[in-house]
């Protein structure tokens, strides 16, 4: 299901030649870029192109590392699920705001129509023309708006459907990120932790060296003594 979502989110963005590229991406990290150009058959240039777009789309991630016998830089790249979806959710929701303002309309307002030149005016538009087509000279029809009303209903239902969809797919990506922070944080404190410990430990270490190195004054005076004699 989610990968249905990512190459929706892909195709609108990009376009269709940088779909497929979300096969070779899907649950994958750090893929080689002469890898996916390989299997989409398109040269490292053209490759390069569609991947470059999609990053500025925040759709893919990258990084790169030298390659120490050609002397040049590989790219590597990694899917981004949780922007592409969040993207793909925004968009969505535009189009749904759109549809229900289209709905609104619909049922509010009315519309002429010329059958002659198959074209449909708002009310306002008719008024402005005293209800006659300017092309052809036709009388407007009013429109029955019926049937398009049941199609923006079926659409919007449709669309409220994958954006519950879409928003689950999404959710589920964030809590991947915020346990891949949480064990980061983990690790790190861990870290800071051990760090502070082996500090303590050097010191505790160097006052007992010291400790051992220092003649007791008692000692010294003894010593002193005995050489008088």
């Amino acid at each position: 299901m989610q990968i249905k979502f990512l190459k929706k989110i892909v195709e609108e963005l990009i376009g269709k030649e940088a779909v497929f590229i979300v096969d070779w991406l899907f649950g994958k990290k750090d893929v080689n870029e002469f890898f996916i150009a390989k299997k989409l058959g398109l040269t490292i240039n053209q490759t390069r192109n569609i991947l470059y777009k999609m990053s500025d789309c925040g759709l893919v991630n990258f990084i790169r590392r030298k390659d120490k016998k050609k002397g040049w830089y590989i790219y590597f790249w990694t899917l981004n699920a949780y922007q592409s979806l969040n993207l793909l959710e925004q968009t969505m929701k535009k189009e749904l705001q759109s549809l229900e303002e289209q709905l609104k309309n619909r049922k509010e307002k009315r519309y002429y129509s010329c059958n002659t030149c198959s074209i449909e005016v708002t009310e306002e538009t008719a008024l402005l023309n005293d209800f006659a087509c300017p092309e052809c000279e036709e009388v407007y029809v009013l429109s029955d708006n019926s049937e398009v009303i049941k199609e923006l209903e079926r659409k919007i239902n449709k669309i409220r459907k994958e954006i519950e969809l879409v928003s689950v797919e999404r959710m589920k990506e964030e809590e991947k990120i915020a346990k891949k922070k949480t064990r980061k944080i983990q690790a790190n404190e861990k870290k800071r932790i051990k760090l502070r410990k082996s500090k303590s430990d050097a010191k505790a270490k160097a006052r007992a060296q010291e400790k051992k190195n220092l003649i007791p004054k008692k000692q010294v005076s003894k010593k002193k003594s005995k050489r008088k004699k």
